[in-house]
């Protein structure tokens, strides 16, 4: 049995990133899949090969299943599975797990859900990415509506789809999506902390304990709004002389920005415990992104205590207290997200006050809490009557059927 006394569950995973890949995502299912192991239930992962160097994991309670994949373009460290839908119903049928969770809307997260519905077997999806917004920053804007409406065909063909915030529970309502359910993110408390931070990596960085650390923490990309980033170092640097600008990660804007701003820090990709160090070592974490439905880089950041700028929505609207906890600004306004980087730059006992204040307030992002929300939906899927479930052909049943919106372009 498990810890709550109830029968474990088998649940086969299906995404297309996973650790020890560094993103949001992959951070975000490894962590749900470990808990949901020390729980007692038994996980069949099933994702693509990254690498010829790739071998199924091994553990108690997880079985890795390997697929052919594809990298995907313009991020060419993740990999695309490819379509798989006659494999997995042969591997479902010979052993058939009590629920699919599709974490990742590519080929092989798509051929998942038809196998389920195939098959019978109650299904969830995962809303984590913006991919209509990325369609615009990538040169693809022309597709932005037709990528919509495949997403939302995809997620309304699972019997519920799991989305990060209440805000977006909102948004996706409005555009056609049916029977979402929230279900958060937590933060390790035990890898991030204010007590990770190192003078010896300040050194490194060229700064003293009086001087002014802003951080970026997060994919160096155009999704990612940077130059409202540089513009804010900037903007801060005119207050406060000595400010040391680090950036964490990689991505194709990396050199370019390198090359440009000689007198910043690029640190590149970080991960456990390397990348909490980096957190705690800075003071301010500017986070300038628009394309994000949750933003773990803000629980880290609070759990790290760092003074946060950031858009009033997502993880920033869910946690943050404007002015108490951080700084936040009303979304897509550049000149109050400066503003703000400006006035923690000059005011240190205002950031004094929001880095103690976020710290205080991440204590309460537990883990487990998330955990028991994901479980608690994946048992109520599994419980529902087969009439109430979504059919093969992934029409829901008449009573939960959703009028289609006037217009595709709906906001995400």
């Amino acid at each position: 049995m498990s810890e709550s006394g109830r029968r474990p569950l088998r649940i086969a995973v299906v995404t297309e990133t996973y650790p020890p890949e560094v993103n949001g995502v992959a951070r975000t299912i490894g962590t749900m899949v470990e808990h949901l192991r020390r729980r007692g239930h038994s996980i069949q992962l099933v994702r693509p090969r990254q690498s010829d160097a790739d071998a199924p994991a091994s553990a108690p309670g997880l079985e890795t299943v390997l697929r052919p994949g594809f990298p995907l373009p313009r991020y060419p460290e993740l990999r695309m599975g490819l379509p798989a839908k006659r494999a997995l119903v042969r591997a479902w049928r010979a052993r058939r797990p009590d629920i699919v969770q599709v974490v990742t809307e590519g080929p092989l997260g798509g051929s998942a859900i038809a196998a389920a519905r195939r098959l019978g077997i109650p299904v969830v999806s995962e809303f984590h990415t913006k991919f209509p917004d990325y369609t615009r920053h990538y040169g693809f804007g022309l597709f932005s509506r037709l990528v919509a409406r495949h997403l939302r065909r995809l997620h309304n063909r699972a019997d519920c789809t799991l989305v990060p915030t209440g805000e977006l529970r909102l948004q996706l309502t409005a555009a056609g999506y049916g029977r979402l359910a929230v279900v958060g993110r937590g933060v390790d408390l035990g890898v991030f902390s204010p007590a990770r931070r190192s003078a010896d990596l300040r050194r490194t960085w060229g700064a003293t304990d009086r001087d002014l650390v802003a951080a970026y923490v997060g994919r160096i990309a155009p999704e990612k709004n940077l130059q409202l980033f540089l513009e804010s170092c900037r903007a801060m640097q005119a207050v406060a002389s000595r400010l040391k600008v680090v950036l964490v990660g990689e991505g194709p804007e990396a050199g370019a920005l390198r090359a440009a701003h000689r007198d910043f820090v690029f640190a590149g990709m970080r991960s456990g415990l390397p990348l909490a160090q980096h957190y705690a070592s800075a003071d301010v974490l500017l986070f300038p992104s628009l394309t994000e439905t949750f933003g773990n880089v803000t629980t880290e950041a609070m759990a790290s205590g760092l003074a946060i700028v950031a858009f009033d929505y997502a993880a920033a609207r869910e946690h943050i207290r404007d002015r108490v906890s951080g700084l936040l600004a009303p979304y897509g306004e550049a000149t109050p997200f400066m503003a703000a980087a400006q006035e923690l730059a000059a005011d240190a006992a205002l950031r004094a006050r929001v880095r103690a204040a976020a710290a205080d307030a991440a204590r309460k992002l537990s883990w487990e809490h998330v955990v028991d929300d994901l479980e608690a939906v994946l048992r109520d899927v599994i419980d529902r009557p087969a009439a109430s479930r979504v059919a093969a052909d992934g029409r829901p049943p008449p009573a939960q059927r959703v009028a289609r919106p006037e217009t595709d372009h709906a906001p995400l």
